[in-house]
Parts: C-alpha cells; sequence; structure tokens
C-alpha cells in the first residue's frame, strides 16, 4: 500500500515518510541536466517553465512555446515584466538577443517538422511503457488539450517532470494510465521529488535517487517495478 500523503509542502509531506526529497526548484535544477547546447527546447506549462531559471551560464539553449516565441529567459523580475510577452501558460517572460514571435500555425510547423530537440512536460501520469497522461482529468474542467499530443509525437526526446504522488497519496507512475492519454510510449525519462527514472524496455530503470530518499521508499510509492 502507498502511505496516505497529506496536504502541505513538498518537504512537508515527504518529511512524514522520511524522505528529503527534491522541491518543485530542485526538480527544475535537475531536469536542467537534462539541456545541451545546441538544444531547442520546448517547456510544458506549470513545473517545466521553472527550468528556465536554471540554464547553466554559457550554455546555448533556445527555448519554444506554443503560441509562437523562439529564444526566451528566465522568467521576468517586476520591473522587466512586459505584458505582451507571455509564454502558452499565459506567463510573462523575458527575451534573449535573437529572440523572435510567430504564428502559432509557424510554431506548430517546428513542432511537427521534428526541429525541436527536447519537451519537458508536466505529467499526470505515466505508465511502465512511457504512456503519457497528462492533459484530463475526466469530470473536470479541461480548457484543451493544448499542444501536448503535437509536442509528444514530434519532438525527439520526452521528459515528463512530476511529483512521484497524487496529493491523496496514489502512485502516478503506474503499470497501465487510468487517465486519457496524451501519447502512447512516448517519455524517455521521468523526474520526480524522489528521483529519476528512464523508461526501458522492461519498464522503469532507476537512474537517481533524491538526496535522503531510499530505494525502498521510491519503490514502495511507485506503482509498478523499478528496475
Amino acid at each position: 500500500m502507498f502511505p496516505i500523503l497529506t496536504s502541505g509542502s513538498n518537504e512537508e509531506r515527504c518529511g512524514r515518510h522520511n524522505a528529503v526529497a527534491w522541491t518543485r526548484n530542485q526538480m527544475a535544477m535537475r531536469a536542467a541536466q537534462e539541456l545541451r547546447s545546441g538544444n531547442y527546447v520546448n517547456l510544458g506549462i506549470g513545473m517545466p517553465t521553472l527550468v528556465a531559471n536554471y540554464i547553466p551560464a554559457g550554455m546555448k539553449v533556445t527555448l519554444q512555446s506554443e503560441n509562437g516565441l523562439l529564444g526566451m529567459g528566465p522568467y521576468p523580475l517586476e520591473e522587466e515584466v512586459d505584458p505582451d510577452l507571455i509564454n502558452a501558460g499565459k506567463e510573462t517572460v523575458t527575451f534573449l538577443p535573437g529572440a523572435s514571435t510567430f504564428s502559432s500555425a509557424e510554431s506548430f510547423a517546428m513542432i511537427r517538422g521534428g526541429h525541436i530537440d527536447l519537451a519537458i512536460l508536466g505529467a499526470m501520469e505515466v505508465s511502465e511503457r512511457g504512456d503519457l497522461a497528462n492533459w484530463m482529468i475526466p469530470g473536470k474542467r479541461v480548457k484543451g488539450m493544448g499542444g501536448a499530443m503535437d509536442l509528444v509525437s514530434g519532438v525527439r526526446r520526452v521528459v515528463a517532470l512530476m511529483e512521484h504522488n497524487a496529493p491523496g497519496g496514489g502512485a502516478k507512475l503506474l503499470r497501465e494510465c487510468t487517465l486519457p492519454l496524451t501519447g502512447t510510449r512516448v517519455v524517455n525519462r521521468v523526474i520526480t521529488d524522489l528521483g529519476v527514472l528512464d523508461v526501458g524496455e522492461l519498464g522503469f530503470e532507476l537512474v537517481e535517487l533524491a538526496e535522503g530518499v531510499t530505494r525502498r521508499e521510491l519503490e514502495d510509492r511507485t506503482g509498478a517495478p523499478v528496475n
């Protein structure tokens, strides 16, 4: 059985289970290690947008957004906010020298044409085969699927950045997804507050544990075998 997590901060929840898990910012910092100089990268709505704040100095990475932005920088300081510069999540962003704007049609042509190297996306569920569910929960209000389905089918590599368990304690890494799928066999790597796992031929493969988290704790909170 999975431990029941209660409301509170990420640190508070994990502290009650003897796991000093990564915070959201630490997860974003770890996800930034997936970037490579020269990459064109799409950051999904939510936690993945934090990755923009942790791109290593001197690394040339070009961030792309589905609504027609290329060349975004980190979140703006208060004095830098421009209400006309927003990403796909309706958050204000900054532009780096050489940045450009264009139509959503051109943006999706980049995605569908295979010109984006990496997408770091949020996830509600990921299966051991790499199936991804991240666009809706049945019975709840849904604004739309956004660009996730195009991203997972068009980019070269997909990393899911997510909390390991749902607020009620249920597993989000599963043998089979229970929510409507965004794509099948599309996720290459998963980064959670407990660690990093790859999706291999035999399912989830442990790559790295967050400091203070044991393999047993991670396995107990995962709804599929961990190799």
